[in-house]
């Protein structure tokens, strides 16, 4: 029988930063223990090389009328760095009490081997299993999955003929409460850049004569927001849609505490989105956000110049009917219309992801026509967690963003169930990043039962 802990422990070993070609070796690993495990299991692997990182396709075919699930995952993660900040060495597994700690433990190798486990189970409880499975497990996730587009494209029968997608790449607020998300917001991302001089100037010879970039980009930065917090993008806002009533009464049965979510965070205000609580906000609002910012001189001391160049890093989060596109033209027009004389401004397009939201069966806006199988599917998810966890699900939008969600949704129609695993405490993208091994357990015992009434319909 597999052991999903000691599985687990060996995935983390294989040092898989996708973004680095310092780690191509830990790459190639990862992909291949992901590739041979589903073979073991029985699967039909296939890598399917991209551009960059492969994705490994492995399928358990049947009955063309049983139902059809794709489990997603990625096997490549975050870079480790600061690594003087690991109490433990970032890709050596290690336990302490109930948690495993380890680079890609939370994100998303220790999910993706729950539910890894929980096939195992039920494929050795039921070899005749009424049920096709498919996962798919790409190496580019924690880059933007810029090959997972034209492999949409070359494999979209796959996702036509399946029911819905089925993952564990989001949160829950604790260890006793289940969440399944049931939106995702979007993506826009883009670098300003601010140029004045021709080059670097000394600031004694030249100085006073000349508009400053990173003056300048400081002012322009300043007014795309107004002082209560709202985004102050002409048009920014026309397209989000209504919180309905009962995605506000979930939120609220979260009972999140705002003054150990300041703690947690290390501050002693909030600055949500006027006219929403900070819990309403990260769930249900867009935002605009400077990711990062330089210019000039950054060394030890001091050099005295005015910088010929000025750039800012700035990404927005949106919910959904926002298009990425439509916010990115509107936040570049909004700076064109702001940049002072003396300077010119150019941007950088980075990439961009739509958002994504499934509204759960027997809710006043479910559409009418929703997948039978998808509805079954949150039925058995919502008994499965009441039952094994001892409290029923909550249905919450997240704050966070997997783009190829929604491109799967745009491209071929199919929705996906989201049954979150990670903790705040687990430190995901930081130093010490860990997974609740308790959380597994339970984890493993819900995909099971899942899967094992989807097949039974």
């Amino acid at each position: 029988m597999l052991d999903p802990v000691e599985k687990l422990k060996e995935f983390i070993r294989h040092q898989s930063v996708s973004t680095d070609p310092a780690f191509r070796a830990g790459m190639a690993g990862a992909q291949k223990f992901v590739a041979d495990l589903l073979g073991s299991l029985g699967f039909a692997v296939e890598v399917v090389p991209t551009n960059l990182h492969p994705i490994v396709l492995a399928r358990r075919g049947g009955d063309p009328s049983w139902p059809h699930v794709i489990i997603y995952g990625h096997y490549d993660v975050q870079p480790a760095e600061p690594l003087e900040l690991w109490k433990t060495p970032a890709f050596e597994p290690t336990i302490v009490g109930n948690r495993l700690f380890g680079r890609g433990a939370a994100d998303n190798k220790g999910p993706l081997m729950t539910n890894i486990a929980a096939v195992a189970q039920a494929l050795a409880a039921n070899p005749s299993l009424p049920l096709r499975i498919t996962f798919l497990v790409e190496g580019e996730e924690e880059m933007g999955s810029p090959s997972f587009p034209k492999f949409l494209e070359s494999h979209a029968a796959i996702f036509r003929e399946a029911d819905l997608l089925y993952l564990s790449d989001t949160g829950i607020p604790n260890e006793n409460q289940v969440v399944i998300t049931c939106g995702l917001r979007g993506l826009a991302l883009l670098d300003v850049q601010v140029t004045g001089p021709k080059s670097d100037l000394h600031s004694g010879l030249h100085g006073g004569v000349l508009r400053n970039p990173i003056q300048a980009l400081a002012e322009i930065l300043a007014t795309l927001h107004t002082p209560d917090g709202r985004v102050n993008v002409p048009g920014f806002y026309d397209d989000v849609r209504d919180v309905h009533p009962w995605e506000r009464e979930q939120l609220k049965k979260l009972g999140a505490d705002e003054n150990a979510y300041a703690q947690f965070l290390g501050i002693d205000t909030f600055y949500p989105t006027p006219g929403f609580t900070p819990f309403e906000s990260l769930r249900f609002q867009p935002t605009l956000e400077f990711n990062g910012i330089g210019g000039g001189y950054q060394g030890q001391g001091t050099k005295t110049v005015i910088p010929s160049k000025a750039f800012a890093k700035i990404s927005c989060r949106l919910v959904a009917n926002q298009n990425p596109d439509r916010i990115k033209r509107l936040v570049m027009d909004a700076i064109r219309a702001r940049t002072p004389s003396g300077v010119k401004v150019d941007f950088v397009d980075q990439h961009k992801g739509e958002p994504y939201l499934v509204v759960p069966p027997d809710r006043s806006n479910t559409p009418k026509d929703q997948s039978p199988v998808l509805a079954r599917a949150f039925r058995a998810t919502d008994q499965a967690v009441t039952e094994i966890w001892g409290r029923p699900p909550l249905y919450l939008r997240e704050g966070g963003s997997i783009p190829i969600i929604a491109d799967i949704k745009a491209k071929t129609g199919l929705d996906s169930v989201m049954f979150g695993l990670f903790l705040p405490e687990d430190n995901l993208h930081a130093p010490n990043e860990s997974f609740n091994l308790d959380v597994m357990k339970k984890g493993v015992a819900t995909t099971r039962r899942v899967l094992e009434a989807i097949a039974r319909g």
